[in-house]
């Protein structure tokens, strides 16, 4: 039960946990006009950022308090503030906020409506009472059984107990490596014919498994707070297919022009750049969706997903880069 209170704490809104106390100066104001306001208006005993608003009371900047108490007193706060500003919208989730203090590392950030206008302000302290909240041993056993897996399996077990519960999705690596050169086998006159696909394929391969790897930590991550349904699985997986689409293009037009540049075969440039938008594609599904799904089946993603997403990667991604060279090259 203080598991399932605290999965729906974290799906809560962020503004039922925002302060209301958020620092805000006026983006026209001198250095002295704001200290003489904030000594007017006092600033609660957390407050980590002053937070600048343009005449309009949207979010323009933020002003560190190092830098508003060592700057001259005429300055102009639009001229000291930085206005690249995180900011957490007013429609976002307890869990989403933390995901933002871990992936930005700031100490505070503000929350704003559609008109990008203040609405409250969430320090670290959220981060880390739910981190020590879920950090505490019984609702971390409580976590770990909801998934299927147990910390009494793996803690302190003896090197046959291991062998017998981690032997078996290793298999799956084995079954992958044998069915990649099987398909590799086949395409032995494309490889012939081609000899560059030979020097680019392990690069192709460790993309698709390094991309892999990334999305299942990520989803792994997710499911230990998220509750997998269809609808939560259609939002991750439109965030992993953009994802895709940029890490994809990126790699696959750098390795592209690599190859054009080196071998000076454009043909060749685009078969493996394509392949590799291809294969990223690949890696992100198969890295969110192994891990759902074994989930979903109550088996311990943390020990499992890992060969098994490797293992649909890599035959995918050879999938992909034999069957374009051998339609285009």
């Amino acid at each position: 039960m203080e598991l399932t209170d605290k999965q729906d704490h974290l799906h809560q809104p962020v503004l039922a946990v925002a302060r209301k106390d958020a620092a805000i100066l006026r983006e026209d104001f001198t250095v002295q006009q704001a200290l003489d306001a904030i000594r007017q208006r006092g600033i609660g005993e957390k407050i980590v950022y002053f937070y600048v608003v343009d005449a309009e009371e949207r979010l323009a900047g933020v002003l560190p308090t190092r830098q508003l108490l060592t700057a001259p007193l005429e300055r102009r706060l639009s001229e000291l503030m930085i206005r690249q500003v995180a900011a957490i919208p007013h429609t976002a989730t307890v869990l989403e906020a933390c995901e933002a203090f871990v992936l930005h590392r700031f100490l505070a950030f503000p929350v704003v409506d559609e008109a990008r206008r203040i609405v409250g302000v969430v320090d670290v302290g959220l981060l880390t009472e739910e981190a020590f909240d879920i950090a505490e041993r019984e609702q971390t056993n409580a976590l770990f059984e909801s998934i299927g897996f147990r910390v009494s399996q793996v803690h302190d077990a003896s090197p046959w107990r291991a062998f017998r519960f981690r032997f078996p999705w290793l298999l799956a690596t084995i079954g992958s490596g044998t069915l990649c050169a099987l398909l590799a086998s086949a395409y032995a006159v494309t490889l012939a014919k081609s000899i560059v696909l030979a020097f680019f394929l392990a690069l192709v391969l460790g993309l698709g498994e390094s991309v892999s790897i990334q999305s299942m930590t990520v989803t792994i991550q997710a499911l230990r707070a998220a509750r997998p349904s269809f609808g939560w699985y259609a939002r991750a997986f439109r965030r992993e297919a953009g994802t895709a689409l940029l890490l994809g293009a990126g790699c696959g037009t750098v390795v592209g022009l690599i190859v054009w540049l080196w071998r000076g075969n454009g043909l060749a440039g685009f078969v493996i750049g394509a392949s590799i938008l291809l294969a990223l594609g690949a890696a992100c599904f198969w890295g969110l969706t192994v891990p759902a799904v074994l989930h979903a089946l109550r088996l311990d993603p943390k020990i499992a997903a890992g060969p098994v997403t490797l293992a649909f990667t890599d035959i995918f991604t050879l999938l992909f880069y034999f069957s374009l060279a051998a339609l285009l090259l």
